[in-house]
């Protein structure tokens, strides 16, 4: 079998594409998989990264505003369907899969046109632009969250999930523990801002660590990202912070999955991808969407979490280390919240994301 598969610009687009190629790989007798991508997206590196050949054509993102910039853009997506048009026919795929990103435009719009079967997955709750667009010309759509179908309405939808990596699941609490060498005793709490970090976070974890040095039965794990990782050092020697050892400062966790399963609460960004690992693991959270999301899209995630039970939400603007505090401390005294917290997470969980997508593909397949 041969497959196509297309989505970039962000991690958000190219992990769940990846992840559904390893289920190709794992349900199908040695597939053929090309990625087409662009080469200003992450795609560029990490998918040659993953083992996968990888194809480029030009393609580029809608500006919200009228500009001449989106006459540019139009002829850009027209050659990118020309390029991707050609690839197609040469490579022949028996189906076409999109994640988003504005590559994914112009190939599945290829693919449309020459009468090939196609699946699209929506990640956000909000869908993107793209899949908007495109959704009502597909022969089927995955999509992350259950709110996402009254955007495709009178397609054939399936609430999938996000499929993510299988250690996220299988790493054991003891494991955790010991790769991190935490104490199994205390309450743990995980901070992190996504792959990037996020300034305002940082910022706000300067007066969030006087809780934790407060309260013995808390331990942190926080992980600034490696852009802000020395400049967050600094600013607490120079404000005379001493911190407790119950308080650990990470740039990166390369393995996340240890974190996970020791954490008792998350506090971080709402993106799609780290959702789906947190309610797959059944992990309340207090949600800071990123503010400058493309449609305000991790909010909407980060809504969909609350509405469940399964999150708090404290707006960038709004985030301070007080509330964050106070939001904390209430999950933690307030009897049975956290456990119901929990639960509310763990039914909002897909972690058969990955299989569902490709019972999905089987049956288009069949047809």
């Amino acid at each position: 079998m041969r497959f196509i598969i297309t989505g970039g610009g962000t991690g958000g687009h190219i992990y769940p594409a990846l992840s559904i190629a390893e289920g190709l790989k794992k349900e199908f007798d040695n597939p053929e998989i090309l990625y087409i991508g662009t080469r200003s997206g992450l795609e560029k590196e990490v998918v040659p990264r993953a083992g996968y050949p990888i194809e480029f054509i030009q393609a580029s993102g809608l500006s919200r505003k009228i500009s001449f910039d989106n006459l540019k853009t139009l002829l850009r997506t027209l050659y990118g369907v020309g390029q991707s048009i050609v690839i197609i026919k040469r490579f022949k795929p028996d189906l076409v899969i999109g994640t988003g990103g504005f590559v994914a435009g112009p190939v599945m719009l290829a693919a449309i046109l020459l009468g090939k079967s196609t699946l699209i997955h929506e990640q956000n709750a909000y869908p993107g632009l793209t899949n908007r667009l495109i959704s009502k010309y597909v022969d089927h759509i995955a999509i992350s969250f259950e709110e996402s179908k009254k955007y495709f309405k009178g397609k054939k939808i399936t609430h999938t999930g996000n499929p993510i990596r299988k250690e996220i699941l299988t790493r054991t609490r003891n494991e955790g523990y010991k790769n991190l060498q935490l104490d199994r005793n205390k309450k743990t709490l995980l901070v992190f801002g996504g792959s990037g970090g996020a300034k305002s976070l940082n910022q706000a974890m300067l007066d969030f660590y006087k809780f934790i040095q407060k309260n013995p039965d808390f331990q942190l794990i926080h992980v600034t990202g490696k852009r802000d990782y020395k400049e967050h050092l600094k600013e607490i020697k120079e404000r005379g912070i001493e911190l407790s050892p119950r308080i650990r400062i990470e740039e990166y966790l390369y393995q996340i999955e240890d974190a996970y399963a020791v954490a008792d609460l998350i506090i971080g960004r709402a993106g799609a991808i780290t959702l789906a690992e947190i309610t797959a693991r059944g992990i309340p959270a207090i949600l800071i969407p990123f503010p400058y999301a493309t449609e305000n899209h991790q909010e909407h995630n980060a809504r969909t979490l609350e509405k469940k039970g399964a999150a708090r939400v404290i707006l960038d603007h709004q985030l301070t280390g007080d509330k964050l505090a106070e939001m904390v401390n209430e999950i933690f005294s307030t009897q049975g919240l956290i456990k119901r917290m929990k639960e509310a997470s763990l039914k909002l969980g897909r972690p058969d994301a990955e299989e569902r997508i490709i019972n999905i593909i089987k049956e288009i397949l069949n047809k």
